[in-house]
């Protein structure tokens, strides 16, 4: 969190007053530039790092920026005119074929452009006038069409503009942001940290600049939260994993990285040490073979209903080495959603923005209503193959309310799903952006929507009251000594047992399904519901006691006789009280 770096929130403070000031003051406007930066300044040291990889273990790589690029617009003027001279009968002679061919080599010599000087190594030495012209008329069409003109990627930058207009804040900006990773890899150096989600953190930190920050229910889930939900999934290399509500890609990058340091343990990479949360991260894909990279990135998958969180999404995920994401512009709630029993694992911090149209629900969703809240984790159980678990973040309400949805909805998860687990979140986990009340329901999928049940599925649930995550709980988020509540709820989770998880005064306990729908509670999922509070008794002083005590504290150490000589003011009124009080 930028919160835990001065430095460094300090420098993204810089780089979004100079925004502001530049005249870019939509913060999601702003975000959008900032990332197109910060994806060319990533872009090109991922290539040569790669490049200096591929020398040391003689693999074979060819760099991104090798060669020419001729720009797409100029492509399709090319093929259109392919196109009118092969349909044009009278140009079939060798003479002219020739000279057409002739004249084509010579345009595109003329439109071709060293790649070379499209790096931001290269660009970030130019003068001001130049460096602006040539990234908005060079270096931006080129990541547009980075992956090739028929990608995911370039499908969803096609209505991407680059729009810094005065080349003092480019330059002012290219230069903050070097700075920007020059404090990361420092941090990466010094205290073992792996690069770090540069482009969330500046997301977080921008939204949270402005009162209506979270207004469409883009709150950023904390790294640390993410990191907890992927320890207690423990997704595996082959798992097909989707996030339907994906945003700016935390949830995918987490599971990347979980799965990248699990693959690297198992290859025996030393000097392994835990974040500043206590888990153990590596960005690090050396120990990923050719094979086991394909695999990983055609496993994570994930949707978003804003296209710029698409943008955003996809250039994090490229950010950190996932050559081409599966991350698409698509309501996954709606009619043309149908996607269903498709995925081993779902990791989701829905949006809570209360109803959607009810015209549009997806006619598969049976709940009835059109709260997002409960619509998001029906359609998530659906997604699921049988077997799949998902974790999900869902507003505590979820758990107790009274409405018919609501109780369908934990009947469901209780009947037709494993419910392993409930962890309850402390209301400012979401802060700045929220204070809202909120837990983490996991569960694996047992019966299908359309299976009848020949026995419920869940037999206990696991309940875990956090109290602390490592993090203050008003709007600053500082960081605390320790980790909180977070790597005992690992622990505990993976070693739960009915038999001694029993004691319903301790944080965590376990409750059988027969007393979750028994008719008193009625499938009621509150964790108050089940657990006892413990009442400490406390024994007080007797009243004249006390008020000798208050005395005694205003004349100092005076015997009764020469008390009445001191009598005054509060004193008078305390002896008064004493005498009433006996």
């Amino acid at each position: 969190m930028l919160q835990n770096n001065p430095e460094l929130r300090s420098k993204i403070n810089q780089l979004w007053n100079k925004f502001w000031s530049g005249g870019i003051s939509n913060p999601l406007t702003a975000i959008e530039q900032i990332t197109y930066l910060l994806f060319m300044k990533r872009l090109d040291e991922l290539d040569q790092k790669r490049q200096a990889d591929a020398e040391w273990t003689e693999e074979n790589y060819t760099s991104k920026f090798e060669g020419s690029w001729i720009p797409l617009e100029y492509r399709a003027r090319r093929d259109a005119s392919d196109s009118d001279s092969d349909s044009d009968s009278d140009s079939d002679s060798d003479s002219d074929s020739d000279a057409d061919w002739q004249r084509k080599l010579e345009d595109e010599k003329k439109f071709a452009i060293d790649k070379r000087t499209l790096r931001w190594s290269e660009f970030k030495r130019m003068q001001a006038e130049e460096m602006l012209q040539h990234v908005q008329g060079r270096v931006f069409p080129f990541l547009k069409d980075l992956n090739g003109s028929e990608s995911n990627f370039t499908h969803h930058m096609k209505n991407a503009v680059f729009i810094i207009p005065k080349p003092a804040l480019l330059v002012e900006a290219v230069k903050t942001i070097d700075d920007i990773f020059e404090v990361m890899e420092r941090d990466s150096r010094e205290n073992g940290q792996a690069f770090q989600d540069i482009q969330g953190d500046v997301y977080e930190m921008l939204l949270s600049e402005i009162a209506t920050a979270g207004k469409n229910g883009q709150f950023r889930t904390p790294r640390h939260i993410i990191k907890l939900m992927a320890d207690l999934v423990q997704p595996q290399l082959g798992h097909k994993i989707a996030d339907p509500a994906c945003g700016s890609g935390g949830f995918l990058l987490g599971v990347y990285q979980y799965i990248v340091t699990q693959l690297a343990i198992k290859v025996g990479t030393k000097d392994l040490t835990p974040d500043e949360d206590g888990f153990v991260r590596t960005s690090v894909a050396a120990a990923l073979t050719e094979k086991a990279q394909n695999i990983l990135q055609d496993s994570l998958y994930g949707y978003d209903i804003d296209a710029t969180m698409v943008r955003l999404g996809l250039m994090n995920l490229m950010m950190h080495g996932i050559d081409e994401p599966h991350i698409d512009y698509k309501d996954t709630l709606s009619k043309s959603y149908t996607e269903e029993s498709e995925y081993d694992i779902v990791m989701a911090n829905p949006p809570f923005t209360g109803s959607i149209d009810k015209g549009d629900i997806n006619e598969n969703l049976q709940l009835g209503t059109t709260k997002t809240e409960l619509l998001f984790v029906e359609n998530i159980y659906r997604l699921l193959k049988k077997g799949g678990t998902a974790c999900v973040i869902v507003p505590q309400g979820v758990l107790f309310g009274s409405g018919g949805a609501f109780k369908a909805l934990r009947q469901l998860l209780v009947e037709r799903c494993d419910l392993k687990a409930i962890i309850t979140l402390p209301s400012g986990v979401f802060k700045p952006y929220a204070g809202v009340s909120t837990a983490i329901l996991l569960f694996t999928k047992v019966w299908g929507p359309k299976d009848k049940i020949i026995q419920p599925a869940t037999e206990y649930v696991w309940f875990f009251e956090m109290a602390a995550d490592g993090y203050s709980l008003d709007d600053k988020r500082s960081k605390q000594d320790g980790n909180g509540d977070l790597q005992d709820i690992v622990a505990k989770y993976h070693a739960r047992n009915p038999a001694t998880d029993t004691d319903r005064t301790a944080k965590c306990f376990m409750v059988p399904r027969t007393e979750i729908a028994d008719e008193k509670n009625n499938f009621d999922l509150s964790l108050s519901r089940y657990k006892t509070d413990v009442f400490e008794e406390v024994r007080y002083d007797a009243p004249g006691v006390i008020l000798d005590r208050l005395i005694q504290a205003e004349v100092g150490e005076v015997d009764e006789t020469e008390l009445a000589k001191v009598q005054s003011g509060i004193v008078r009124e305390l002896l008064e009280l004493k005498g009433m009080v006996g």
